[in-house]
């Protein structure tokens, strides 16, 4: 059970629900359970959630940062050098964090990607609008993409829409890794796999 300090219940109740998360994915956020581990009444947590979607949309923006930051994470270890074999590597070191991550934490990944999150709707690739500071996947993204068009290595004209097709890709290779038919491939196969698919992604692009 958590304990908390007066004015911070609302901080335990996500914590909380990060841990259910974690442990029993989308399914296992549910209101009256995090109200629990932190020692209050179920009652309590309402006054600070209006129902089980808006506790399980502020659960899914902690997992989406903190996918962000094994994004970044992984993006800062990537050694000075030529400006475009640079960009290059950035941007595959954001595809194989984002794949990492998954896999290392497929609990917060699927709630990551259980609560709606896009300001627009009826515009589904309408990115979340983030700050600059932000580590949201999307934007680290896109300033990976932006990198490798600035250095030379991605044409201006190819450049639109580049998210999606770097995105769609490391997002299915994880799903059939965690969940689909590929979910028995031994580690050292699915890493020589994601590799090759991090090849053919950045030779779609440049």
């Amino acid at each position: 059970m958590s304990s908390y300090h007066h004015g911070n219940l609302r901080s335990s109740l996500i914590e909380s629900g990060v841990d259910l998360a974690r442990s029993d994915g989308p399914d296992g956020v549910v209101l009256r359970e995090v109200a629990r581990r932190s020692g209050v009444s179920h009652n309590a947590a309402y006054r600070h959630f209006a129902d089980r979607e808006a506790l399980l949309a502020e659960v899914a923006a902690v997992g989406m940062e903190r996918l962000g930051e094994a994004m970044r994470s992984e993006m800062a270890t990537v050694a000075d050098r030529d400006p475009v074999a640079r960009a290059v590597a950035v941007l595959r070191a954001t595809g194989r964090a984002y794949v990492r991550f998954a896999l290392a934490e497929p609990g917060l990944f699927a709630v990551a990607f259980a609560a709606p999150v896009l300001p627009d709707e009826a515009d589904p690739a309408t990115p979340p609008e983030t700050p600059a500071s932000s580590n949201h996947p999307y934007e680290l993204l896109g300033q990976a993409l932006d990198q490798l068009t600035a250095s030379g290595g991605l044409r201006p004209e190819r450049r639109e829409g580049a998210e999606v097709l770097c995105w769609s890709a490391v997002h299915g290779f994880a799903v059939l890794h965690l969940d689909g038919p590929l979910r028995e491939v031994p580690a050292a196969d699915r890493d020589v796999a994601l590799e090759s698919l991090l090849d053919q992604v950045e030779r779609g692009l440049v």
